[in-house]
């Protein structure tokens, strides 16, 4: 499955580059229980069954919720699934998202996930960085960070990556410990992160970008649109495909609650992009059409 798009290791573990993220089988606001739980586990179990071997999670989802809905769903584990979470953040009473980065509240975070997801270890955990919520910020990460590499070396986690940060920071935390996979907000119209994603690919960290569609403007969405008209795909599809095409490290998460728009994003692994639709689709970042 997915031949096309291939596969990258994170670590010791090895994913199809067309992965799912669970964030939004969460309720509105990514807070609170589904509307239709049986639908999203349906997804889950599609989602396994189309492929996937990847799944995005974390425990501050809900709260809870997407962790229970995964292990509901699809416990105990098939043997290749790799399930990634992430940690720094929890919520708040009223949906807010709040800061937590402290040991205390680092070291619960890793055991809720553990408990949630019924495993005995996590296979990435992903140090999610809220210097800024809205976007990736100077400071050093070398306090939390220390924390989570000591719960890895506790054996409760076996491998570690970083969200929503910049390359200083990955720098300094490739010195505290090894460093399998940065998250960050990437697409066809958001791409600061073009030369981290190079070095990264020299040194076989995977890149995870999220919010594949996100950031766009009318312009820009009626250029991808365009193009997604002429190779009779859907928009997702194809700014999917891009970024498989863009580096052989990047790894997709796309995120749904329907079945139907699963099936759309996994059939993106196999969709080819001619190089006229590459040229426009690289010129998206610029504002042109």
């Amino acid at each position: 499955m997915f031949s096309k798009a291939g596969t990258f290791t994170l670590g010791s573990r090895t994913v199809n580059r067309l992965g799912y993220g669970a964030m939004q089988l969460a309720g509105p606001g990514v807070f609170g229980p589904p509307k239709d739980r049986d639908a999203a586990l349906a997804v889950l179990r599609a989602a396994v069954s189309s492929g996937v071997n990847h799944i995005d999670t974390s425990d501050f989802y809900g709260p809870h919720i997407t962790n229970q809905l995964i292990r509901e769903a699809l416990h105990p584990y098939p043997g290749d699934l790799v399930i990634v979470t992430k940690i720094g953040a929890r919520r708040g009473a009223d949906a807010s998202w709040l800061l937590a980065m402290s040991p205390a509240e680092l070291t619960k975070a890793v055991h809720d996930n553990l408990r949630n997801l019924g495993v005995d270890v996590l296979d990435v955990v992903n140090l999610r960085i809220m210097i800024d919520p809205h976007r990736p910020a100077e400071g050093s990460i070398e306090a939390p960070l220390t924390v989570l590499a000591e719960l890895q070396q506790r054996g409760l986690v076996r491998h570690i990556g970083l969200s929503h940060v910049t390359s200083s920071q990955i720098a300094e935390g490739r010195q505290i410990c090894e460093i399998v996979c940065v998250q960050n907000h990437y697409n066809l119209a958001h791409r600061d992160d073009d030369g981290l994603i190079d070095r990264l690919a020299h040194d076989d960290i995977a890149y995870v970008p999220y919010f594949p569609l996100g950031g766009f403007t009318p312009l820009q969405s009626s250029t991808l649109s365009n193009v997604a008209a002429r190779l009779r795909a859907t928009p997702m599809q194809v700014a999917l495909a891009w970024l498989l095409r863009r580096s052989s490290n990047i790894v997709v998460i796309p995120g749904t609650s329907s079945v139907v728009h699963l099936r759309e994003n996994v059939a993106a692994a196999d969709l080819a992009l001619p190089d006229a639709a590459l040229q426009s689709l690289n010129q998206i970042a610029h504002g042109s059409n």
